[in-house]
């Protein structure tokens, strides 16, 4: 048997189930990595969900703006109406459309941001539509603060400006690099959504679009603890069955060839 085990058949056999359990033991340990991945992602937005509110009248920490995803924030300024675009792919309440996202000069700055002011319908989407929507003079912005929306894998680029086109109107997505060279404000690194009226404690589109609203970040530890152990089962079963597997298939072709020739004469 340890003769026919050397042969290239059965060491070729092994090194790949030794290769494949050390894949899957790879893929435990990886998934434990983003396991503690998402743990941390989840300690720094507690904390920020928790901090109080940010006032960007007061100070505006470029530099950690990023990192301050959900944070509550709070701003005073103006609506830039002329560089107001919309957002594509948007639904609410099963109805298909846009959202608004307004620049808001702040006071007292030079600098503006972004604001997700919520969803209106898809037949509002031309800026003749959308001027009911506008608010003209100070206003009071509350709302969490977000990170840029780009494709990380897959999705269709912003669209481009076509002969005869000066502006982009309507987004794929929120890439505040390319807004920011298009309206040319020095627009903040992250955009706000607005909070809806009953939370903000503001009138604006209280009884119709756009509808503002907040997105909840999901605080959950996900399926990485589960994956990981199912990839150890997957080793461990492979790992420890075929030495058994490998015994039987030998037994059963030793004893094939000692049998074999008698079996053969006798039938």
């Amino acid at each position: 048997m340890v003769r026919a085990f050397f042969t290239p058949r059965w060491v070729i056999t092994t090194l790949l189930v030794i290769a494949a359990a050390g894949v899957m033991i790879r893929l435990g340990f990886w998934q434990l990595d983003r396991l503690e991945q998402r743990r941390e992602f989840n300690a720094r937005v507690a904390a920020q969900v928790s901090a109080p509110p940010l006032d960007l009248n007061k100070e505006i920490p470029r530099e950690n703006l990023v990192d301050m995803e959900y944070r509550k924030v709070t701003v005073q300024g103006t609506y830039d109406p002329e560089n107001e675009i919309i957002w594509r792919n948007q639904v609410y309440q099963n109805q298909p459309g846009y959202h608004l996202l307004t620049p808001l000069r702040i006071d007292g700055s030079t600098a503006a941001i972004l604001v997700d002011r919520g969803f209106i319908p898809l037949e509002d989407g031309s800026p003749d539509r959308r001027e009911k929507y506008a608010q003209p003079g100070k206003v009071q912005v509350n709302g969490i603060l977000r990170q840029p929306v780009v494709p990380r894998y897959f999705g269709a680029p912003n669209p481009t400006l076509s002969p005869g086109e000066t502006r982009i109107d309507a987004w794929n997505w929120v890439d505040l690099q390319q807004i920011q060279q298009q309206s040319g404000l020095d627009l903040l690194p992250v955009y706000i959504q607005l909070a809806p009226p009953e939370t903000a404690g503001t009138a604006s589109g209280a009884a119709g679009p756009p509808f503002a609203g907040v997105d909840q970040p999901d605080l959950s530890e996900g399926s990485h603890f589960g994956y990981a152990l199912q990839w150890f089962a997957f080793a461990a079963v492979l790992g420890l069955g075929y030495p058994f597997f490998v015994r039987k298939q030998l037994r059963q072709s030793l004893a094939e060839k000692q049998a074999g020739p008698a079996d053969f004469d006798s039938n």
